[in-house]
């Protein structure tokens, strides 16, 4: 039998994996830091500089590495933050777009690291996916940028 692991998620970045690792963690009231490690002599990377970074967001482990500019985020790769009012979707969504971010459409934004984040609705499935409210709430989704839990739900009656 396959023991069950705990999954953390790799973030690539271009030396900003401890700068995103404290952004992160002081927008989530439960995000944590972690271990720091360097690169060692003849790594990669230079000596004593950042290789990775362990970071917490309510739960979720993540790992920040520091690996070049080989590779940029995209939106093949999002994380979703389920909320439950108005007032928590407007602060995930104004903390994430700080200093640089851009919103995008839908509830998506970019933060100023390129990292793609979906800012929703929780019970938000329950609205798009009933087939009776589904093509009303796709419609009002579609109008905006910022999701609003009061239009969505005036939309599914």
């Amino acid at each position: 039998m396959l023991k069950l692991k705990k999954i953390k998620t790799f973030l690539w970045f271009d030396g900003q994996a401890e700068e995103a690792a404290r952004f992160y963690t002081s927008i989530f009231r439960a995000g944590r830091m972690g271990a720091i490690t360097p690169y060692p002599e003849g790594g990669p990377g230079p000596a004593g500089s950042v290789m990775t970074v362990e970071f917490e967001l309510d739960g979720h482990a993540f790992v920040g590495l520091n690996a070049g500019p080989q590779f940029k985020f995209n939106e093949a790769v999002s994380f979703a933050i389920e909320c439950e009012t108005q007032e928590e979707i407007d602060y995930y969504w104004e903390r994430l777009l700080a200093d640089g971010g851009k919103p995008v459409a839908c509830g998506w934004l970019k933060d100023r690291f390129g990292v793609s984040w979906q800012v929703t609705p929780e019970g938000w499935s329950r609205l798009y996916s009933n087939p009776k409210t589904a093509p009303r709430v796709m419609q009002a989704m579609m109008k905006m940028v910022k999701l609003d839990i009061a239009k969505l739900k005036e939309a599914a009656q």
